[in-house]
């Protein structure tokens, strides 16, 4: 029987996806799932808004919503982190991919990159920072993977996986993806592992 496998669209500066990454690596290792990562921008085409356009009653449920979740998960998390929004994703996105290409542990990266926005104050769109963050988490050879501008499939990867995400229907992140099933936010994690559940 082939590995099932998670696939994860999300943003790398969603505080969603930051906030059920514990709970996605908790489900994949309990089914023996491969965590699968696709960085993608907001899906306009889909119906996405950034936040900040959003009218101020939902840019303050929002903020509500994410002190509830916090305090919910015990998870440290910045309600007005000093570099959110962020300058750029697409660097920190596109070395996620690069290492995930490599075979490393991109979930680990990808997680570092998160906690470093939303609990440590620091500038994810900088280079350096990605390297550092990538040094501690896949070594140097991962540190090395950290390029602006990405190399051009790197880019190419980064710009199909939000047309990927266009053809299945996706228009929020984090969503998750088991056997072509979709379940938007953090909050559905447990529908993700029984879906996983299921297929076993």
């Amino acid at each position: 029987m082939p590995q099932p496998e998670i696939l994860v669209f999300y943003g790398i500066s969603s505080p969603w996806a930051y906030l059920g990454t514990p709970q996605l690596w908790s489900i994949a290792k309990k089914h023996g799932a491969r965590i699968v990562l696709r960085p993608i921008r907001v899906i306009e085409a889909n119906g996405g808004i950034p936040l900040r356009t959003r009218a101020q009653p939902r840019q303050d449920y929002h903020a509500l919503e994410l002190s509830r979740w916090r305090a919910h998960l015990g998870m440290p998390l910045n309600l007005t982190p000093r570099f959110y929004p962020c300058r750029t994703i697409e660097t920190a996105a596109q070395a996620v991919i690069a290492v995930q290409e490599a075979g490393l542990d991109a979930p680990a990266f990808s997680f570092a990159v998160q906690r470093a926005l939303w609990a440590e104050d620091r500038d994810i769109a900088d280079v350096e920072t990605l390297r550092e963050l990538a040094r501690g988490t896949v070594g140097e050879e991962g540190a090395a993977l950290v390029r602006d501008p990405a190399l051009p499939r790197h880019i190419e990867t980064w710009h199909g996986n939000l047309a990927e995400a266009e053809r299945r229907g996706i228009f929020g992140t984090p969503t998750y993806v088991v056997n072509d099933e979709l379940f938007w936010g953090q909050d559905r994690l447990d529908f993700v592992d029984r879906a996983l559940a299921k297929a076993a």
